[in-house]
């Protein structure tokens, strides 16, 4: 349970057993903030999901994705959100992207493993978000929070990217102008590591570098490699 109480959920329901129907239409009958809708059969996929999450949101409305094997890593956590939020109420324009920490978990031991990290406390600008995609980082999906303007400007996942869609959106939203992203040292949610996108890495590896190789042109090798060194890295010293 959140201790902020200003938000709305969403379900975007696949092909779920009539078991797990019924927990989310009861979810639905307790709390009015809560939705479910069945996933559009041309939207396919997580990324499809997703798309659907887009339309779903007021033109006001900030917005966390999560799936199924994602959940908040403390009650605490979309308070402190709304309060970085709060810090630019009175500034001329919001961040467009929040990026938090994500943490991925063993989906059969439960034991947290390594971070899912971007920048920790830094606003930056499209030429500093596009330099940090370039040399390999790639800010957690589950840990940005979507503001209100970035959902209007690019509304959209590629459905023809089934793993890497999320690096595909961030690498597009460096063509809008004016592009902020805020990047907080906040550990917002944790990841199951067993999901089935882990488990196609010949898929996701062709995805990642088609991504790179339409944003980078021939140095498409330069973030390609960075990308895998630091999760190499990443492994070793999250233990």
């Amino acid at each position: 349970m959140q201790t902020c109480r200003d938000w709305r959920l969403l379900f975007v329901d696949g092909p779920s057993s009539s078991e797990h129907k019924s927990w989310l239409h009861n979810c639905v009958r307790s709390d009015s903030r809560i939705f479910c809708v069945d996933q559009d059969v041309s939207q396919q996929g997580i990324f499809g999901a997703m798309n659907q999450g887009f339309s779903f949101a007021s033109p006001t409305d900030f917005i966390l994705f999560w799936g199924s094997d994602d959940w908040a890593a403390a009650p605490t956590v979309l308070t402190q959100l709304a309060l970085e939020i709060k810090k630019f109420e009175n500034k001329s324009s919001v961040p467009d992207l929040f990026v938090s920490t994500g943490r991925y978990v063993d989906s059969s031991t439960g034991v947290l493993g390594r971070s899912s990290f971007f920048r920790s406390f830094s606003l930056l600008t499209t030429h500093g978000f596009k330099r940090a995609l370039f040399l390999g980082s790639t800010p957690p999906h589950q840990g940005t929070l979507f503001s209100p303007r970035i959902c209007r400007q690019l509304d959209r996942y590629s459905l023809t990217l089934a793993l890497s869609a999320d690096l595909d959106y961030f690498l597009r939203s460096c063509a809008l102008p004016g592009l902020s992203v805020q990047c907080l040292g906040l550990e917002l949610v944790h990841m199951s590591s067993g999901g089935v996108s882990a488990r196609q890495t010949r898929q996701r590896l062709f995805e990642v570098f088609s991504c790179y190789y339409r944003a980078f042109g021939w140095l498409w090798w330069i973030p390609y490699g960075l990308r895998y060194f630091r999760r190499f890295v990443s492994i070793f010293t999250s233990h």
